[in-house]
């Protein structure tokens, strides 16, 4: 099954009591232990859930879809294939924690697993045999983390983090699998990180570690021990609280390790350095002791902090009601405020509820910028676009992505062309003034899955534009996710009254981005720049946004 990473060490992330308590922080937390002291690492993520991968999942349910810069096919079998570009969204953290780019091959599946498997079973590969999930589908998956492992370069250290929490049915054949591999490669080179909530009671003034017992519990009846517990909790936890999970969950105290809740999550390596995580690691895993080189790091964690002005920024758009639809774009405007030396106030709009003008300006009375958010579909779409006019007409300044660019053009069509009903036909197939349209290979295509443009591109920028002021370079490579997009002949028209393109595609028929010139600052774009963004290297757009948002506040202030 494996023919090099002889090795490699394994870090295996599992989650217990609940979801959404961190477990992707942590993973990059922990690969970030590595870095700090030289070691190269790769990180794959499982996702127990069906689908072959979240590009069809809502955001509402499942958060932002990540897009990586490759794009990857996979083909269970030989006439066959997937193509992958959109992974889940803790990918955002791991890329903006490692400042590595990831491959769409490190998000694993069950939808993935599974159709290997039944593929595999319908072209005779296990002839004779009752196919099983284990020894069937525990080697397949076995066989895709060994296939990360052995892609060059080989890293020193693999981290898994495992979706869901211990004890979800669907997780079974994946805890099944790594404990298999604990057996193959020894117990000195994987460790196994057991992520927990523990509450604090604040009738009783204490902390409860049962919930963590239990699912320490239902691990070990999985025949995995976990090495170390992460502790979350809204504080720092008491002396008391941790001898108890050590006591009970079968760990020495070093290793219950204590996360409390942090303001910025950037500082969540120092602390499990402070806590001796990284030293307890390296041992128990007979890595060579380095010293941990924390100091760039931790002034970029520094770089966050201190900053007085507030910008109050609009994201009108259709998922506000979960923020991590636009995680990649909240982080990017974090990064963005600690290089502009701001704090970056979010003032959600949901669209679908406040979308007529009268109530929309009402909204947007103290706000200085405006960022139209990305999405699909016709619900809220009225209330994106009159967010845009407004933004048009009271020149605040105004940043669109993918769908928000592609229906502010759609507000200056009908604001200020004058071209009533215009629309995009993903919302109105009908439409006199169609502005945003399929692109041409899309028009035969049926499946939804991993259809779309997708992943790095090119884009060639306009010179002489702001776009090109921003960027400082006339090509640059971003990430798309998109089926439709603006139509040249009608932008052609436009261009008279002040909206210009500004960006291409590599062939010069794609059109990836469009500004206003008598405008303080409105851009639209067809790609997705917040995924390139990273502490300490915020994205240029996203910093000339806020800046240009912090004019606009002072002008209104004066």
């Amino acid at each position: 099954m494996r023919s090099s990473g002889e090795n490699t060490r394994f870090v295996i992330v599992t989650g217990g009591v609940l979801s959404g308590i961190g477990k992707g922080v942590t993973t990059a937390s922990l690969a970030k232990l590595f870095q700090f002291r030289g070691y190269s690492i790769r990180i794959i993520k499982i996702d127990p859930y069906l689908n072959i991968d979240p590009g069809t999942l809502n955001p509402i349910e499942h958060g932002e879809v990540f897009v990586t810069d490759q794009t990857w096919t996979f083909q269970p079998v030989n006439d066959f294939s997937f193509r992958i570009s959109e992974i889940d969204l803790d990918f955002g953290t791991y890329e903006r924690f490692t400042g590595i780019d990831v491959h769409p091959s490190q998000n694993i599946t069950s939808g993935q697993i599974y159709t290997s498997v039944i593929l595999g079973e319908r072209k005779g590969s296990f002839l004779g045999r009752t196919v099983q999930i284990i020894p069937h589908v525990t080697d397949q998956i076995k066989s895709r983390i060994w296939d990360v492992v052995n892609k060059q370069p080989i890293p020193d250290v693999l981290l898994v983090e495992i979706g869901g929490t211990v004890g979800d049915i669907e997780a079974m054949p994946f805890l099944e699998a790594v404990r298999q591999l604990a057996r193959e490669v020894g117990r000195d080179r994987i460790a196994f990180v057991h992520v927990t909530l523990v509450p604090y009671i604040h009738s009783v003034g204490e902390f409860k570690t049962k919930p963590t017992q239990h699912s320490v519990r239902t691990l070990q009846g999985l025949g995995l021990q976990p090495d170390i517990i992460v502790c979350r909790a809204e504080a720092e936890l008491s002396r008391s609280a941790r001898d108890k999970i050590a006591l009970f969950c079968n760990v020495p105290e070093e290793r219950v390790i204590s996360n409390p809740d942090i303001s910025i999550i950037y500082k969540l390596p120092l602390n499990f350095e402070k806590q001796g995580l990284g030293d307890v690691l390296i041992k128990h895993l007979h890595l060579e002791p380095h010293s941990p080189e924390t100091e760039s790091w931790a002034k970029i964690v520094e770089s966050f902090q201190g900053h007085n002005k507030t910008l109050v920024i609009a994201m009108p758009g259709k998922y506000t009601s979960l923020s991590d639809s636009y995680k990649s774009i909240n982080d990017a405007l974090a990064h963005a405020s600690a290089e502009t030396k701001t704090k970056v106030q979010i003032k959600w709009i949901e669209t679908e509820q406040n979308c007529d003008t009268e109530c929309l300006i009402d909204y947007m009375t103290d706000v200085d910028g405006v960022l139209l958010t990305p999405g699909f579909g016709e619900r809220g779409v009225e209330g994106m676009i009159n967010a845009a006019s407004i933004s048009i007409e009271q020149r605040i300044p105004f940043l669109g992505i993918c769908y928000g660019g592609q229906l502010g053009t759609v507000a200056f069509a009908r604001s200020v062309m004058h071209w009533e009903g215009a629309h995009s036909t993903e919302v109105d197939p009908h439409t006199l003034y169609p502005v945003v349209d399929l692109l041409d290979e899309q028009r035969a295509i049926e499946d939804k899955g991993g259809t779309m443009r997708l992943g790095g591109q090119e884009v060639k920028i306009v010179e002489g534009t702001r776009l090109h002021s921003i960027y400082g370079s006339s090509l640059v490579r971003e990430r798309f996710r998109h089926r439709y997009h603006l139509i040249a002949r009608y932008i052609d028209r436009m261009k008279e009254k002040g909206l210009i393109i500004s960006a291409y595609d590599e062939s010069g028929h794609i059109i990836n981005a469009v500004e206003l010139e008598k405008h303080p600052f409105w851009i639209g774009v067809q790609y997705h720049p917040e995924f390139n963004s990273r502490p300490g290297q915020a994205h240029p757009l996203y910093v000339a946004f806020l800046r240009a948002a912090m004019e606009y506040k002072r002008m209104r202030e004066n």
